[in-house]
């Protein structure tokens, strides 16, 4: 992987797009993005990422979580039949989620991301050279201190391929916010395989975890660690200003179990316990006012957040745990009961409009405005470009052109499939906090 050094995540450049997108009404647009799928057909798929607006996903063949959706355009381009192959992936997502998909599907077929400037502001807080610089100075610490045990990486799916295949060369796994559990327990009893072929078990181990701090420490306290006295953060910024160890101290690392990098969700720092404190403050409010009027006291307001909020929030919250997991709670959750969410807006939109019909009331954690603003640069206007792209309109013989591929490094590819391997061979998927249940 040296030749990946100098490597970095940054936003990619997008092309503007011709005018007349922009000035396309949304009815319009709508209508010919329609079209285009019915004309392109088989050779065609949309995947949605959850946090996409509601103009975006109406489009969507799927809808899922990131590598939910990777997993089922994998699926899609080796069942189909070879008379109707898959061609194009569009992933309505941020770059990471497109490489996943054009890592797991088969040669071929060409991932497309219809803007290439949507990135993951917390993918980018993990850039290769920063993360071989860390594990090199961490090893560098660990010995000085007389401590020969060993370092398993894992990586959030919310990361680059780059850093992937970092993890992956060194023995380590992906893991996402379902089955963080599963993959933090089996790095903590040492099952993991080198890359030279040999397996490990037992012996002193040490989890780096990135690029999410919160995931990790929220993950480290499920499996009993103590995060206040066991656990560190390494900030590459500060290892850029030259201080040593990120900002972490010699003997913080040698006590720590897990060495947290200094990475979050910039939607999921937005909520705060102060935000749970008013929920439950309003829930009292709620029974002392049907008390005087003589009325039932309506249900509390129960919490649910995503486990990349930071601890404090996750512990004063009932239930934590993935998208997928948030969705299907709502979703079966009874009559008249009520919930405060803390993930992103737009899906919690959807939620709070599907719980209304059910007679369940849901409501945003936060008024904040919690927005992945990075996603919504996915739009019709960017969508429907691709499409007319695929349908020959920019092309001299009316042939189909391909924008926007989204592709990966063979080499890259190969190791970040070993993390992303051992991660999907893991029985079960373990939760993050007691009432985590795991959801894919």
């Amino acid at each position: 992987m040296a030749g990946l050094r100098g490597l970095r995540s940054t936003v990619l450049w997008q092309p503007s797009l011709p005018e007349m997108y922009h000035k396309m009404p949304p009815g319009e647009l709508a209508e010919r993005i329609e079209r285009r799928r019915a004309e392109l057909g088989d050779r065609l798929v949309i995947l949605g990422h959850h946090y996409q607006t509601d103009e975006v996903i109406r489009h969507a063949d799927f809808t899922g979580d990131s590598l939910k959706l990777s997993q089922i355009a994998a699926r899609l381009a080796t069942e189909r039949p070879a008379d109707r192959p898959v061609k194009w992936v569009v992933f309505c997502g941020v770059h990471f989620m497109a490489e996943s998909a054009d890592m797991l599907t088969p040669p071929g077929v060409a991932v497309i991301l219809p803007d290439l400037s949507a990135g993951c502001s917390m993918a980018d807080m993990a850039q290769y050279d920063d993360t071989v610089a860390a594990w090199e100075e961490i090893h560098a610490a660990l010995r000085a201190g007389g401590w020969n045990g060993r370092v398993v990486p894992i990586t959030y799916v919310n990361s680059s391929a780059a850093i992937k295949a970092f993890v992956g060369e060194h023995g380590g796994a992906c893991c996402t916010s379902s089955n963080a559990g599963a993959v933090f327990e089996w790095a903590m009893q040492g099952r993991h395989r080198g890359t030279e072929g040999r397996s490990h078990e037992g012996g002193d181990v040490k989890v780096l975890f990135l690029p999410d701090q919160h995931l990790g420490r929220n993950t480290a306290a499920a499996y009993g660690i103590d995060v206040e006295s066991a656990t560190c953060v390494y900030d590459p910024r500060r290892a850029r200003k030259g201080e040593a160890l990120g900002g972490a101290t010699p003997e913080e690392v040698l006590r720590s179990d897990v060495i947290l990098w200094a990475g979050h969700c910039s939607v999921h720092k937005l909520f705060r316990p102060e935000h749970c404190d008013a929920i439950r403050q309003q829930s009292e409010r709620d029974r002392a006012e049907a008390a005087g009027a003589g009325r039932p006291a309506p249900e509390p307001y129960r919490i649910i957040v995503h486990p990349e909020c930071c601890k404090e929030v996750v512990d004063k919250a009932d239930l934590a745990g993935s998208t997928e997991f948030i969705i299907k709670t709502i979703r079966e959750a009874a009559p008249g009961s009520r919930w405060a969410i803390g993930t992103e807006f737009h899906l919690v939109a959807r939620l709070v409009r599907e719980a209304a019909a059910r007679g369940v009331s849901a409501r945003v954690l936060s008024e904040c405005q919690c927005l992945c603003t990075t996603m919504y640069r996915i739009d019709e206007p960017h969508l429907l470009w691709v499409l007319d792209n695929l349908a020959g309109m920019y092309s001299k013989d009316g042939s189909a052109k391909v924008v926007n591929q989204v592709s990966v490094h063979p080499e890259v590819r190969r190791l970040a499939l070993l993390a992303i391997d051992r991660m999907l061979k893991l029985p079960g998927s373990g939760a993050v906090k007691r009432d985590m249940a795991a959801v894919d």
